[in-house]
């Protein structure tokens, strides 16, 4: 069971070519629907905790801040597991150092900010309109590429974009139209979304602080996320309330809870997994798809009645959604054929073999030797790519 790093590539290609195509589409599908069933579980999950009728539990940084303490003896777990059977667990050896956690603070600040957001959305508007509510994700990458990074985004990128906004606000009109819209809740989503952008970035900067492993990143992050949570606790009285709740020594409560935190952890693993077994894409168009369902599995389960605008917002979102990245795939195809002027010049020369040698290859600015050679369209693929994947990793616990 391997938790950790990437294979190598062309190892992994030549090894599925082997694979009789019957036998790789088997386990394509297995692993897609892995990654939906948890994915789809764990928001109907955390809806019931956050705010289900039969529960009456009040407290949304606790429920957020048990599935951190979850994640974290996970990853302890593991770590553990893998010391003591390292052939049949594969995870990085995680040792708390309070100078990597003290140098991952900033990012611990987002990343707390992503996940209660995230279940904020969730907690005051519904799971059909959830995914609407949390759509401006795409448009704050674009918006802070700009305003951080100077790094301006084509037209039809930018369409795309316009495209989900309109889409949000058609579906925010809709909410409002059939009575079921909660401004607080649009506003944690637009919030949750931002924080998804924001840590995408702040990824980038500390990943080298513990030696670019996510799963070393997740244990400081959720450590972190634990002693901050603490204080939230005791100002907003939430102690208080979990102490009168009805069901505190209930083994299904905690069963759930419980549950929550596991589903939590295991959307980072499928993820990855998803993407190893298809590609980023195909993991984009997958999660593009699954909103879709979740949507409707959402009215049908609720027995919510939408009108077809209602439905025409949704439509917008994931169309626009599946519109810029395939845009951005596209310019990123684009760039790659183009040979750069250097190369250019060195292939006039008449360097033997060395085109070949320079030939373009798809390595992640963080991988690349020389990553100072990498154009801002390309550091924005990888960006935008890297954002998708860890708003399955880390903010699907909302998702």
């Amino acid at each position: 069971m391997a938790l950790m790093g990437a294979s190598d590539p062309t190892v992994e290609a030549e090894a599925s070519e082997e694979k009789p195509f019957l036998l790789r589409a088997v386990q394509i599908a297995l692993v897609v629907s892995l990654y939906w069933v948890t994915s789809i579980s764990m928001v109907f999950l955390n809806k019931y905790l956050l705010n289900s009728p039969s529960l009456r539990l009040d407290t949304p940084i606790f429920v957020t801040f048990y599935q951190c303490l979850v994640t974290t003896l996970l990853c302890k777990g593991l770590s553990a597991l893998a010391a003591c059977c390292p052939g049949a667990v594969d995870f990085p050896s995680l040792r708390l150092d309070l100078r990597v956690a003290r140098s991952i603070l900033p990012l611990s600040v987002v990343f707390i900010g992503m996940i209660t957001f995230n279940n904020l959305c969730l907690k005051y508007v519904g799971v059909a309109f959830y995914n609407v509510g949390r759509s401006l994700t795409t448009v704050f990458n674009v918006l802070l590429s700009y305003l951080l990074l100077k790094q301006t985004t084509s037209f039809y990128a930018l369409l795309a974009c316009g495209i989900i906004i309109g889409g949000f606000w058609l579906g925010v009109d809709q909410e409002g139209a059939e009575g079921t819209l909660s401004w607080t809740g649009t506003v944690f989503g637009v919030l949750a979304s931002l924080c998804v952008s924001l840590n995408a970035i702040y990824t980038k900067k500390v990943l080298p602080a513990v030696d670019g492993s996510i799963w070393r990143l997740t244990f400081y992050n959720n450590v972190n996320a634990c002693v901050l949570f603490l204080p939230l606790l005791l100002l907003l009285g939430e102690l208080q309330t979990l102490r009168s709740f009805s069901q505190l020594g209930s083994a299904h409560f905690w069963g759930m809870m419980t549950l929550g935190g596991l589903f939590g952890f295991a959307i980072g693993y499928v993820t990855g997994l998803q993407i190893k077994f298809t590609s980023p894409l195909t993991h984009n168009v997958s999660g593009t798809a699954k909103a879709c369902a979740q949507t409707v599995l959402a009215v049908l389960y609720y027995e919510d009645t939408k009108s077809f605008l209602w439905w025409t917002s949704n439509m917008m979102v994931l169309g626009g959604s599946s519109a810029y990245t395939w845009v951005r795939g596209w310019e990123m195809k684009k760039v790659q054929e183009e040979p750069s002027p250097k190369e250019e010049e060195k292939s006039g020369v008449g360097e033997a073999g060395h085109g070949a040698e320079c030939s373009t290859r798809m390595i992640h600015p963080a991988h690349s030797p020389h990553p100072a050679r990498w154009t801002p369209s390309l550091i924005r693929h990888f960006a935008d790519e890297d954002t998708k994947v860890l708003r399955g990793a880390w903010g699907g616990r909302g998702r």
